[in-house]
């Protein structure tokens, strides 16, 4: 009888021993599982693991060479950052680009550009009626002077300033240029006439700069002048809007 148990005995030990490594392998996948839901915690005192890296996107860099209004092209962010939208304009050439015949015919254009909007601003201390239509003019001197220095030291620095000082038949057909005739007869004017005709001429001027300086963010790919193109577009729709409620307070 007790051979009988001791034999039953021994023929359940092996199965109780299997069911134990059973067992214990199933708790230790368990707490794997566990761990691994609950983004792996490591235990106290032990080093946290460096967390992984994600795969960086590819930042796409082919330049539109068509108009603006294409599709949007998103640009991931910096870790942390969210991911960017942007108009193809927006957009940064690659590394290793440097100027080509957009880059420098917006340049050569957008120095008498600015310069003849100087002009017309230095007319407005001894003639404006407003001092909103003043404190325009100051802006204009306090932006644009810095920029035609920045636009000249470009030319220069490519041997390129030879295109300064074009002829009248080229200025003429720049984007919102205003004509010798319409620059005198803003001299002849002054007070609220003044106000009016310097509002709109200028508005129409820097008009014509926004669409130069699109072309250019299409069509170039220095960065420094498309850096300066994108300041200049946004820049002067904000003075043209500021323009507007110097003439109409209540458009504001």
């Amino acid at each position: 009888m007790v051979l009988a148990r001791n034999v039953a005995g021994s023929s359940r030990r092996p199965a109780i021993v299997f069911l134990a490594l059973v067992e214990a392998a199933a708790v230790l996948l368990a707490v794997g599982i566990a761990g691994f839901a609950a983004g792996g915690d490591d235990p106290p005192g032990r080093p946290a693991a460096a967390p992984a890296t994600a795969t960086p996107v590819a930042t796409p860099t082919v330049l539109p060479t068509q108009a603006i209004g294409t599709a949007p092209v998103i640009r991931p962010g910096r870790p942390g950052e969210s991911a960017q939208v942007l108009r193809p304009d927006q957009l940064t050439p690659p590394p290793g680009a440097q100027h080509n015949a957009a880059d420098i015919r917006f340049v050569s254009m957008m120095v008498p550009h600015h310069e003849q909007a100087l002009a017309m601003a230095a007319l407005v201390p001894e003639r404006a009626g407003s001092t909103g239509v003043i404190a325009v003019a100051d802006r204009i001197r306090a932006g644009q002077q810095p920029e035609v220095e920045v636009l000249k030291s470009w030319l220069r620095d490519r041997n390129l300033d030879s295109l300064l000082g074009g002829t009248g038949h080229e200025h003429a057909t720049m984007h919102g240029m205003q004509s010798p005739e319409a620059i005198a007869r803003l001299t002849a004017t002054t007070g609220t006439d003044f106000d009016r005709m310097f509002v709109e001429m200028m508005s129409a001027h820097h008009q014509g700069a926004i669409a130069m300086a699109q072309e250019v963010l299409v069509n170039g790919v220095d960065r420094q002048i498309r850096e300066l193109a994108r300041n200049i577009a946004f820049e002067q729709a904000v003075e043209v809007n500021r323009m507007r409620e110097v003439l109409d307070p209540q458009s504001k």
